[in-house]
């Protein structure tokens, strides 16, 4: 039996990586500098690395990859707003609590979410509305604007700060979970509603847009899916339609597991059908292999024995 994957790290193309790793640093103090396989880099206090490539010009955001955003969990969100709020340099981006435009940096200022889903569709608004159910006013999630575009959110209120999650859109976000868990070994951290997911039946219909919403017109936020890393770091999984493009190149060129025994592991998963755009190659003192997710996603495969 082989192992489950670790979370190695997430990789990004920055036109200045000394200072992208100094704004993550000062917005996330718990993280460091460092450097890693020559690569300048960020240590985040869970064992997740955030490695950087320089590049001549700033890095696409667009078109779409299956790659959302990635994610920090901090201990006081509402600490955190006012602290951002106050560093001038820094720019919070809003989530909207309507369609109709209204705007808070931070989900817990609007109407809590319902059945399971960190949102309301219209409907659920108008009850919240007539009910005079109030906002949490604690905890949440909000977004940032990072270095080279990047788009980073942050969430508490939790035990520790530490990079947390890599958010990704995929078409069909059960049947990605299903990959995830059958080609990678991930464990399920959740799956949105419905029966167990299968083969046979991850296809699953898109339901009602809900807010808030980092984009005006709402969010699909079911069918949904997740995936355990390490225990410490996940894959969220939310719906759009694609189609999507390979992030090579782009802010967030791709994302990497470590894996102790490369060479089983890539003959299993080209026993199982799964694409392998880089071979096993060396990679300074390691090895390493790329390939291809759902929806053209770009997961390195790191060897750490």
């Amino acid at each position: 039996m082989l192992q489950a994957p670790g979370f190695h790290h997430l990789h990004l193309n920055s036109v200045d990586p000394d200072a992208a790793i100094a704004f993550y640093v000062e917005h996330f103090p718990r993280s460091a500098k460092t450097s890693w396989g020559g690569f300048p880099a960020l240590a985040a206090p869970n064992d997740v690395l955030v490695l950087f490539t320089k590049v001549a010009a700033p890095p696409p955001t667009s078109p779409q990859t299956a790659i959302w955003h990635f994610g920090w969990h901090v201990t006081d969100t509402r600490k955190s707003l006012e602290t951002y709020k106050s560093r001038k340099s820094l720019t919070l981006l809003p989530l909207y609590t309507t369609d109709e435009g209204a705007e808070v940096f931070i989900s817990s200022d609007t109407w809590p979410g319902t059945g399971g889903v960190p949102g309301r569709t219209k409907a659920q608004i108008a009850e919240a509305k007539a009910t005079g159910i109030q906002p949490a006013r604690s905890g949440g999630f909000g977004y940032m604007r990072g270095p080279d575009n990047a788009l980073v959110e942050y969430a508490g209120n939790h035990p520790a700060e530490r990079f947390n999650h890599v958010h990704m859109f995929h078409e069909d976000p059960a049947c990605a979970q299903h990959w995830y868990a059958t080609h990678l070994l991930m464990g399920a951290g959740g799956q949105g509603r419905g029966e167990p997911i299968t083969a046979a039946n991850c296809k699953r219909p898109y339901e009602e847009v809900t807010w808030p919403a980092f984009d005006k017109i709402g969010m699909v936020r079911n069918p949904a899916g997740a995936v355990l890393v390490s225990d410490m770091t996940s894959i969220l999984i939310r719906p759009r339609h694609g189609p999507y493009v390979n992030p090579r190149g782009q802010i967030v060129d791709h994302f990497a597991l470590s894996v102790p025994d490369l060479d089983a592991t890539i003959a299993r998963l080209k026993r199982e059908g799964v694409k392998v755009t880089e071979e096993i190659h060396r990679w300074g003192m390691m090895r390493a292999a790329m390939i291809e997710g759902p929806d053209l996603v770009a997961i390195e495969l790191v060897e750490v024995r």
